[in-house]
């Protein structure tokens, strides 16, 4: 199982999909749930791939419990 990890002050996760529609479909509803946390995240997207780096720019750009409890969330969907 892919999990998060620390590193670089950020938490970072790839999670990888069946094809280019359904990573875009993920990143959506990420957009959305994340601007719900009004938190959102740094990422990247290559064809099924989507890259996701989470830190907390007004607490230095470290890692904070915004940062876990998005992380917590995308998982969920």
């Amino acid at each position: 199982m892919n999990t998060w990890k620390e590193e670089n002050n950020q938490l970072q996760k790839t999670f990888t999909f069946k094809d280019f529609p359904e990573a875009f479909a993920f990143m959506t509803r990420v957009a959305f749930l994340a601007e719900a946390h009004q938190h959102h995240p740094n990422w990247s997207n290559v064809w099924n791939k989507v890259d996701i780096c989470l830190t907390t720019h007004d607490a230095g750009n470290t890692v904070t419990q915004k940062d876990r409890d998005l992380a917590a969330a995308i998982d969920q969907i």
